[in-house]
């Protein structure tokens, strides 16, 4: 079932006050500089592809704990111009697949950069980057290593969201200083994490996005991941302090509070996987904890009938407009 009705109008009002540890942004700060000791291009290949508009490289780059991530590069064939960047991130259980499958941004024009998802390939799409690392926790990637915030599965995915964007600054034919990450779902909460952990993009894309207002989440949604937190909590119910404690680090209300860039959301407000609320309070609270006098600009497109897939197609326009006019202004001029 959809989340309780709320008039749209209390949706745009809802701010709830989100947890957040006291050590917080010093978790993240050490987690991240850990990450940046090493240089982010491990290494990058021409990928031969049957599309002749198309240039694409297999890409590794160092993430979290210098593990090798993969990606995938792509870029319009014959435009030497270094070109503004999309870094995007895929849903839960989907790996980067194949270079051909996620065309949109290249083919308007931009240069790509795809992030494969550590550990989590073959639910929905392939992919080849492990994740080394074990901990106690349950079976699902949404649960490995969630009785410790150090442990947890996303301290090691939202690392690599940020090192993807230091792999595509040092690509060649990228402009550094016009990055957008984008993302759906899971790669919608991604991206709202990097954008509170990096100061300097351009523009934000996020849509349906997963780990926000997590607390409240987990208690609306039978729907994976989310279910996936509750069926653990309902064989190991003694470890609920400890799992509630582990996901306050990684909420993406807190990470949009601390976000800078113009932003574009999307939700369908009949999304039972990631509850149509918890989007609007990472939307509401979008930029607030800056302590800048204006808050970043921001926009959103709710679609009253649709769930998890939002707007789709009509969704997928919009952002495209809607970038290529945020991304116009940080043009360097002559």
């Amino acid at each position: 079932m959809p989340e309780p009705a709320h008039a749209l109008d209390e949706l745009r009002r809802y701010a709830p006050t989100v947890v957040e540890p006291d050590d917080f942004d010093r978790f993240w700060r050490d987690t991240l500089a850990a990450a940046s000791a090493r240089p982010a291009l491990v290494d990058v290949r021409p990928e031969p592809t049957d599309l002749r508009l198309l240039d694409s490289w297999d890409v590794t780059f160092a993430g979290y704990g210098g593990d090798p991530v993969r990606a995938w590069y792509t870029r319009p064939a014959g435009v030497a111009d270094p070109l503004p960047t999309v870094v995007e991130y895929a849903g839960y259980g989907r790996g980067r697949g194949l270079p051909h499958e996620r065309l949109t941004w290249p083919v308007a024009g931009y240069a790509h950069l795809l992030m494969d998802n550590r550990g989590q390939a073959g639910q929905y799409g392939a992919g080849d980057t492990t994740d080394p690392h074990g901990a106690p926790g349950g079976p699902w990637p949404a649960t490995w290593g969630i009785l410790d915030p150090h442990d947890y599965h996303y301290r090691r995915l939202i690392t690599d969201a940020v090192r993807a964007v230091d792999a595509a600054r040092a690509l060649p034919g990228v402009d550094g200083g016009r990055i957008a990450v984008v993302g759906n779902s899971q790669g919608g909460g991604l991206a709202l994490a990097v954008a509170g952990l990096v100061g300097d993009l351009t523009a934000v894309l996020t849509t349906a996005p997963f780990l926000c207002d997590v607390q409240r989440a987990i208690a609306l949604s039978d729907a994976s991941p989310y279910g996936e937190i509750a069926r653990y909590l309902s064989v190991h119910r003694e470890a609920e302090e400890a799992v509630r404690h582990t996901l306050s680090y990684v909420d993406g209300v807190s990470f949009a509070r601390r976000a800078t860039a113009p932003a574009h959301f999307g939700i369908g407000l009949r999304d039972t996987v990631c509850p149509p609320s918890t989007g609007f309070a990472a939307y509401n609270q979008y930029g607030a904890a800056t302590g800048r006098p204006v808050p970043p600009e921001r926009e959103m497109h709710v679609y009253p009938f649709n769930g998890h897939e939002g707007g789709e197609a009509v969704h997928v326009r919009r952002q495209l407009r809607w970038l290529a006019s945020t991304l116009e202004p940080a043009v360097t001029q002559p």
